[in-house]
């Protein structure tokens, strides 16, 4: 990251800054990532379907045709069944991707900025084809934020890899 200097204090643009704290944020959702993929991994498949029913079975018995909740307990059930090495696979890869390319742009390693803009743009193409089948907003807030992510590696980069990157300051 630049550094620029202003009567001896050393000062990071408003660029430089939202740059890291945007990595700051992306590294807690990869310690998230990382902490699901493992719960996932260690709860008892029939704890899962025990807390489903208990959170659907008071809608269920009120109406047990409803659309929402019956939905909701088909996928916990299919989830427990099958998708539960899935998910818990495709949650610790994401996050110990983006927490060991996070590690190298902080250390300021220039071939990092290229991967994590070839790996967020990967993730965005798949959230978007997540997001075109489940509507969730969840889903495209986290997809903007990994575009306002990618467009602020990708400035950063260029001024890693300007002459001016001499004046650099190690993280």
């Amino acid at each position: 990251m630049l550094i620029h200097s202003t009567r001896g204090v050393k000062t990071r643009s408003l660029l430089d800054q939202s740059f890291r704290i945007s990595l700051t944020l992306k590294g807690l959702h990869a310690l998230l990532e990382i902490i699901l993929g493992i719960a996932i991994l260690t709860i008892n498949p029939q704890v899962m379907n025990r807390f489903a029913l208990t959170l659907l079975n008071p809608e269920l018995s009120e109406d047990p045709g409803d659309f929402v909740a019956t939905h909701l307990l088909r996928i916990f059930q299919q989830f427990v069944a099958g998708g539960k090495h899935f998910a818990s696979l495709y949650l610790l890869s994401h996050g110990i991707v983006k927490i060991a390319l996070i590690v190298a742009l902080f250390r300021n390693k220039l071939w990092a900025y290229p991967t994590m803009i070839v790996t967020l743009s990967a993730f965005v193409l798949y959230q978007s084809y997540r997001f075109v089948l489940t509507h969730s907003l969840f889903m495209i807030l986290l997809t903007l934020f990994d575009i306002v992510v990618i467009v602020l590696s990708w400035i950063e980069y260029g001024k890693q890899k300007s002459p001016v990157a001499c004046n650099q300051v190690d993280s």
